[in-house]
């Protein structure tokens, strides 16, 4: 049956893991665990970043932004594959295929150009520290973070508006967890060399030319570091970017291997369990490696917890 791309039309089914009925059941348990973890550890880095005044710098600002953004990232993706992984329905509507397609591109592209911003943060923070209060001014840290969502949104409404244009003649059954561009042009029923050298070039945009940036960032701090003679001074320069270079290993190093490995080089389970990886393990990374390794939101965390103990027994 052939058929064009409306929202009027059936949607798609989400194969997923549906193959492996008792992984399921024990993904089913693992990805409601860690959603739940992701949310509030994610609300909790927004909180104390809000609330104690000592967390109103640069660094904790693009951090909250992160934080939020990892929450609007796994809400667009997990609730649905929460619901095709308890149930036997695994269908999802073409308008909420729509909706998951531009929103988790969108949010996903804009981690990437904001992660870059927080290196550059780093950067100013340990290489120039004489000008850092006025080179990350309030103002100009707006304008970066407006850049990252900006240039989130732009990449979506181009990439995911030439994807949905395909004509996919009647292919309903993804073969992923979610709706991705990647897998959408699979059930395309014509060529499609337009569309995968604009995923390659927006590959490159979005994923090689940050993680340079990152890398240049990085390769100058190291040598700044170097020229410390003092070992706690070493010390604490390292300890203000190491929690921000794990985050970039750990997401650069899993969208690196969807996005820029061909897929014939990669088998189908592979490639689902490296997007489970940063659609669900990643974003609850974040708040623990930046808790766990901060004294500055450790210590706003004791105070946070010390007032709302204070405020229960007062009531």
């Amino acid at each position: 049956m052939w058929w064009t791309n409306d929202s009027t039309l059936p949607g798609f089914i989400l194969v997923g893991f549906s193959d492996q009925p008792q992984l399921e059941l024990v993904l089913f348990g693992v990805i409601l665990f860690l959603y739940v973890m992701t949310l509030l550890g994610n609300a909790t880095i927004i909180l104390v970043s809000l609330l104690d005044s000592k967390l109103h710098t640069p660094m904790y600002f693009f951090l909250s932004h992160l934080s939020f953004l990892d929450l609007c990232f796994t809400s667009s993706i997990i609730p649905q594959l929460l619901v095709n992984l308890g149930g036997s329905d695994k269908s999802i509507t073409y308008g909420g295929c729509v909706v998951q397609l531009y929103v988790s591109l969108a949010l996903g592209s804009t981690e990437c150009v904001l992660l870059a911003v927080m290196s550059y943060d780093r950067y100013i923070a340990i290489c120039c520290p004489l000008h850092y209060a006025f080179a990350m001014r309030p103002g100009l840290c707006h304008s970066l973070a407006s850049v990252a969502w900006l240039s989130g949104v732009a990449t979506t409404l181009v990439q995911s508006t030439l994807t949905l244009q395909l004509p996919f003649c009647g292919h309903r059954q993804v073969d992923h967890f979610f709706c991705e561009v990647p897998v959408l042009i699979k059930l395309a029923c014509v060529d499609t060399t337009f569309n995968q050298a604009e995923l390659f070039v927006a590959s490159v945009l979005f994923l090689v030319v940050p993680l340079s940036l990152i890398l240049i960032s990085y390769w100058h701090i190291a040598l700044a570091v170097l020229k410390i003679k003092s070992a706690i001074g070493r010390h604490k320069a390292l300890g203000t970017c190491s929690s921000h270079l794990m985050v970039v290993i750990i997401f650069y190093g899993t969208i690196i291997f969807m996005y820029l490995q061909p897929a014939k080089s990669r088998s189908k389970d592979q490639g689902k369990f490296v997007s489970l990886f940063y659609t669900v393990v990643t974003p609850i990374l974040n708040p623990l490696i930046y808790t766990l390794r901060n004294k500055e939101v450790k210590e706003a965390l004791r105070k946070l917890l010390r007032f709302i103990h204070k405020s229960t027994r007062i009531e």
